[in-house]
């Protein structure tokens, strides 16, 4: 319980020795808080203050909601490029009958506005329907549910992507925003919406198929010999189908009811006995083949059938592939499953696009250009790619049949970097330092040995292209001193000879020597790089959420017109903001004076004391002492961007007299 007599504010444990500094402290006390209590009293003369009307609860009526959106935004420049398909386009897509369905102009509008904004679930756009004030305008105030939302991006657009997607481009066209003069092509790899540890390995399915069926041809010669010569030996060569050991167990299932006849009528308890352990065994490999055999071998063929010419895909999205990506955080080359998209652009607009299931980008160049040309836009003058794509396939697609050139071509072979180096230059290993005798057609080696021709050889890479090469081999190189600088073999030196991709190399380097072209290749980097990271590092764009690759290729395809959009608005706004500055600048008026007009009125006249000096251009004399004068007096220059200073014209007609 509490003590009640000491419950008091005032209650002080220690005694006061100083009865008088109590008393004076306790008045101080009193007059602070009257100095409180005036200063909480209103001052008559200071204004009160004043806030403009906010009730939330008030209903409000917004009579038009577009006059909420900027000129330049996004949401404009979306609804204009979708307004320009022709609703005939469209609707072709639609059958007739049922329900209602919502606009399809509407649910683009509302995709590929959700995507420009870094909104890529389908929630995440419903959402912005109902909180955003430039979905609300572009939907009507309609709210499709995220499910329609979805079934619409992944169904319906399946069918019209790449008309969609032409449509647009000459839309951008028609506006002069490209040309198409210079195409710049790059590829990037973006992760699936798949587990990385659903891998299917092609070699690891390739060992277990060959195990499974030496297993399937050892039970089949046992069963063989179960059946007394009953059933027909399995061929050592030929390989076993599932259909085929489906009939094996027909028979085996035949011979065990045949076998219980027997047990079922046999007296002979030692008979029975041995009847018994064979039926067993045969329902032991009924068991093994319809359990195990059949459902493995049907497993590992569909595997191969969607392997194609792959060597991995993932069990959660069967279209992609392992690849190497350049996101590796623990730095242990882990592959994760994705695909290779292929973009070309021009002005950093994107022209085209194309996915694909292989990592490397070699084997792209030729279906993304197929595609291009397969479309109704048309073909670029100037096709621009790195040495990722040099090759001779690719050379030869460029240059045509009948060498009918279908674009000229600034790609870079894969050793174009190394052979500038001076020790490429200088290495003896090399053949394309060698002399090249054209009469005998044969090289000199740098020990003076000839290096004829031998004969023809032909290959084939992956792809199925088939290349020729001339083979030539030195004479003797037992004794020469040169031999370990020059070659590993055991024998003499041989020389493997590409004359066709030898050719096109050549090509391609004097095209990229060319002043005139090697300024178009470089700006690749600035062309093609950019837009890639402006998607996956400003858009936060580096996964796809859909899986398969027709889907695929419908979400890059929203994310490519979105950047397009994006680069129109950006445009448009920039644009506008300079006519709002000229605009101004032209109704301004500046005190301050600009010796530009005085010196520009010194040109065409002669000028005294320097006639003598003839070595020395009068555009450099005078440039010269504009500068200096500028520099000197802090006149205001945009061209030399100096201080600005107020100079009376009085006081700089004086310094600089006119010149008669």
């Amino acid at each position: 319980m509490s003590n009640q007599l000491i419950t008091n504010e005032n209650y002080n444990m220690q005694p006061s020795f100083f009865p008088e500094y109590e008393e004076e402290k306790l008045e101080v006390q009193k007059v602070d808080k009257q100095e409180i209590e005036k200063q909480k009293e209103p001052n008559p003369r200071q204004l009160a203050p004043t806030f403009k009307p906010y009730d939330n609860r008030q209903i409000q009526m917004i009579y038009d909601i577009e006059s909420l959106i900027p000129e330049h935004h996004e949401a404009r420049v979306v609804d204009e490029m979708v307004e320009a398909i022709p609703d005939e386009n469209l609707f072709s897509y639609y059958v007739g009958g049922g329900r209602s369905s919502y606009h399809p102009k509407m649910m683009l509008k509302v995709i590929l506005y959700g995507y420009s904004q870094k909104v890529y679930s389908c929630r995440g756009i419903e959402k912005l329907t109902t909180e955003s004030i430039p979905a609300m305008w572009l939907s009507a105030m309609q709210q499709p549910d995220f499910r329609t939302i979805n079934e619409f991006r992944g169904g319906r657009m399946k069918d019209f992507m790449d008309e969609l997607f032409e449509t647009m481009i000459h839309k951008l066209i028609e506006e002069n925003y490209i040309t198409f003069e210079n195409y710049f092509l790059v590829g990037t790899k973006i992760e699936a919406n798949a587990n990385k540890f659903s891998f299917v390995w092609k070699r690891a399915t390739s060992n277990f198929e060959e195990k499974l069926k030496e297993k399937i041809k050892e039970t089949l010669q046992h069963i063989h010999e179960l059946m007394q010569s009953e059933a027909q030996p399995a061929d050592q060569e030929q390989e076993i189908t599932g259909q085929e050991l489906v009939e094996v167990a027909e028979k085996l299932e035949e011979k065990v009811e045949a076998l219980t006849e027997v047990i079922d009528s046999e007296t002979d308890k030692d008979v029975r006995k041995e009847k018994r352990q064979e039926r067993s065994q045969l329902k032991k490999s009924i068991k093994q083949i319809r359990e195990d055999f059949i459902p493995r071998l049907t497993k590992y063929k569909e595997q191969n059938e969607i392997f194609g010419d792959r060597n991995s895909y993932s069990k959660t999205d069967k279209d992609a592939t392992f690849m190497r990506m350049k996101e590796d955080h623990m730095k242990n080359g882990q592959l994760k499953p994705g695909y290779n998209v292929q973009i070309g652009t021009e002005k950093q607009f994107i022209l085209n696009y194309s996915i694909h299931q292989r990592p490397t980008d070699t084997r792209c160049f030729i279906p993304h250009m197929e595609k291009l040309a397969r479309s109704s836009l048309p073909m670029p003058k100037v096709v621009s790619a790195d040495a990722g794509y040099g090759s001779e396939e690719n050379y030869l697609y460029a240059v045509g049949e009948e060498r009918e050139q279908r674009f000229e071509f600034l790609i870079p072979y894969g050793s174009y970097v190394k052979e500038q180096t001076r020790k490429y230059k200088k290495d003896i290993k090399n053949a394309k330092n060698w002399t090249y005798v054209e009469k005998d057609d044969c090289f000199i080696c740098p020990n003076g040995m000839k290096v004829t021709f031998k004969k023809y050889l032909n290959k084939k890479n992956q792809s199925g292209f088939e290349q020729s090469f001339k083979i030539y081999e030195c004479e003797d190189c037992t004794d020469c001193p040169l031999k370990a600088q020059c070659t590993k073999a055991k024998g003499n030196r041989q020389v493997h000879w590409n004359t066709i991709f030898e050719e096109m190399k050549a090509k391609a380097k004097a095209a990229l020597e060319c002043e005139e072209k090697a300024a178009i290749y470089a700006q690749r980097k600035v062309e093609v790089e950019s837009v890639f990271g402006h998607i996956k590092g400003n858009r936060s764009f580096r996964r796809f959420s859909l899986r398969g690759l027709d889907k695929v290729h419908v979400e890059f395809g929203i994310v490519a017109l979105a950047h397009n959009m994006l680069k129109v608005a950006g445009i448009r706004q920039l644009l506008s903001e300079k006519n709002r500055k000229t605009q101004k600048g032209q109704g301004r008026k500046t005190n301050c004076f600009s010796p530009l007009p005085y010196f520009l009125g010194l040109i065409g006249q002669s000028l005294p004391r320097i006639n003598a000096i003839t070595s020395v251009r009068r555009w450099f004399i005078i440039a010269m002492i504009f500068k200096l004068a500028c520099k000197w007096l802090t006149v205001p220059c945009r061209w030399t961007r100096t201080i600005r200073v107020k100079i009376p014209k009085r006081i700089f007609g004086r310094v600089f007299p006119p010149i008669v």
